[in-house]
Order: structure tokens, then C-alpha cells, then sequence
């Protein structure tokens, strides 16, 4: 597990901060917050992060945005290097308030691989100071992805779906659901989207698809995850994928390798 703890990297007198840290598979950085907004980037590997009742799935080619204060921890599925860009809350026009992930430019992914050079007492002025405004004017068009699980906060409901987590499988069915819970359908359907903001079987297919992702960029055959998940065949795991992401899983893959192979990050060691 790792703690963190930015206090001193904050008390530096720069509206926009950039740090590289690396993460073994399998760490846990145990919840946190901070003072200043944070786009928590993964430069490679990949990431679970909670925060805000939400799971986010952090791809090589995506960010999340955390906004300043809000508690979120971290679970590394891969080896994980971040790039974390910290922004004061003043050299933002328009900040989000909510969490959520966005998928990276190449501009963006070149301004992170400059910026983690950078000493943190960069000189504001100069060339590194150009590269922080460039940051702070590329952040607002990032294209906003659906890679997040809302969570509910009723017991019973999470733990259903802590359930669903650990073990997704398509052909479960809401009717089973609703009687675990001692509930009628209509009831418990309210309650679900009431909790989630989402109806079931929209919920379960996020989950779904947050369960394939990871699996697929390691590169096991779509087939096999189809299967896995309880998909009658790789088309209709397919067709819900593609519903979800725009895109087939082979083309998603495909993209997210070829934009993670253009940043090599540098060997670093530090904080989320």
C-alpha cells in the first residue's frame, strides 16, 4: 500500500505543477486528497481510481480529472506511470466540478512528456512557463470518455454490485437481482437508479466493459473475454462494446497502443 502526501510539492508558489511517479501492479494508494485540482494521467499501465461513488477506469491514453479536495484512492492493474498535472484553483477559468475521464490529445501527451523534465521551481517566464500556459489551454479540450461505474450507497445495493465487480456476467438477470434484495422488480429498479443514476442493464454493461478493457489491452483475444463474461458469441460482445465506446474492441485497442507508444515516459519514482 502507499501513502500520499504532497503538502511540500504544493507549497510551491507556481499555478500549475507536473509530476512523474511509477506504481508496481497490484499497489493500492490508499485514499487521499489534495489541495489543488489534479489531472491524474497514465502515462502506461492502467488503474482503477474511486472517488466521488464512482470506480474510473485509467487507460495509457486517458486522464481523470479530480477536482480539488475530493478524496479518490488507486488500484494498479499494470504497472503504472502517472503524470499528474496539479492546477491552483485560480488558473483554471470554469473548473469541473465532478470527476471524470478524458481521453488524452497527442498535444497533450507531448506537453506531459516535456513537462515531467521540468524542475518544479520552473522558471515562469521562460520556456517551461510556456509549456505549463499550453497545459492549461489544452485541458479544456479533452474529449470527456464513459469509463466510470457509478457506485450506490445503500449496503445492500453496493455490495450486489461489489458482487458484480469481482465477477461480471452478462446473462444475470434483474428479476434475480430483485429477489436477492426481497424486492419487486418495479421497486427495485427505482432504487437502482435512484442510487446510480443509471437503469440496470445499462450498469451492468458499464461494468462489463470496464471488466474487458484491462484484459483486452493485455492482449487476450476478444473471444475469450467475450465468453468469460457471459456473451452468447464475440459478436454481441462486440455490438455491446461498440455501444459503449464507439468503436469495435479490436479498433479501440489498437488506437489506445499506438498513442501510448508515442510517450516514453522518463524513469521516475513519486507521488500521485
Amino acid at each position: 500500500m502507499t501513502i500520499i502526501d504532497i503538502s511540500d510539492l504544493e507549497k510551491i508558489a507556481r499555478p500549475v505543477l507536473v509530476r512523474q511517479s511509477q506504481y508496481p501492479a497490484g499497489d493500492r494508494i490508499l485514499p487521499h486528497s489534495h489541495r489543488r485540482s489534479q489531472l491524474l494521467c497514465a502515462l502506461e499501465g492502467m488503474a482503477i481510481v474511486i472517488a466521488e461513488r464512482n470506480r474510473w477506469l485509467i487507460l495509457p491514453d486517458h486522464a481523470l480529472w479530480i477536482p480539488a479536495g475530493v478524496r479518490h484512492s488507486v488500484e494498479t492493474i499494470k504497472p503504472l506511470t502517472t503524470g499528474s498535472v496539479y492546477i491552483e484553483l485560480g488558473a483554471l477559468s470554469g473548473q469541473p466540478s465532478q470527476s471524470h475521464v478524458v481521453r488524452m490529445s497527442e498535444l497533450m501527451k507531448s506537453l506531459l512528456a516535456e513537462a515531467v523534465k521540468l524542475p518544479h521551481e520552473y522558471d515562469p517566464e521562460g520556456r517551461a512557463g510556456l509549456i505549463m500556459a499550453l497545459i492549461l489551454e489544452e485541458i479544456p479540450l479533452l474529449r470527456r470518455t464513459a469509463l466510470s461505474l457509478p457506485m450506490p450507497r445503500e449496503a445492500r445495493l453496493a455490495a450486489l454490485c461489489r458482487r458484480f465487480i469481482a465477477s461480471p456476467a452478462a446473462h444475470e438477470t434483474i428479476d434475480g437481482w430483485a429477489a436477492e434484495m426481497a424486492m419487486s422488480r418495479s421497486a427495485f429498479t427505482r432504487a437502482f437508479r435512484r442510487e446510480t443514476g443509471m437503469a440496470v442493464l445499462e450498469w451492468r454493461q458499464q461494468a462489463c466493459l470496464l471488466a474487458a478493457l484491462p484484459r483486452l489491452m493485455s492482449g487476450e483475444r476478444i473471444a475469450n473475454v467475450a465468453f468469460d463474461l457471459g456473451y452468447d458469441s464475440p459478436a454481441a460482445f462486440t455490438t455491446m462494446f461498440k455501444r459503449g465506446l464507439g468503436v469495435p474492441p479490436r479498433r479501440y485497442v489498437a488506437s489506445a497502443a499506438g498513442m501510448s507508444a508515442g510517450v516514453r515516459p522518463a524513469d521516475a519514482a513519486g507521488t500521485a
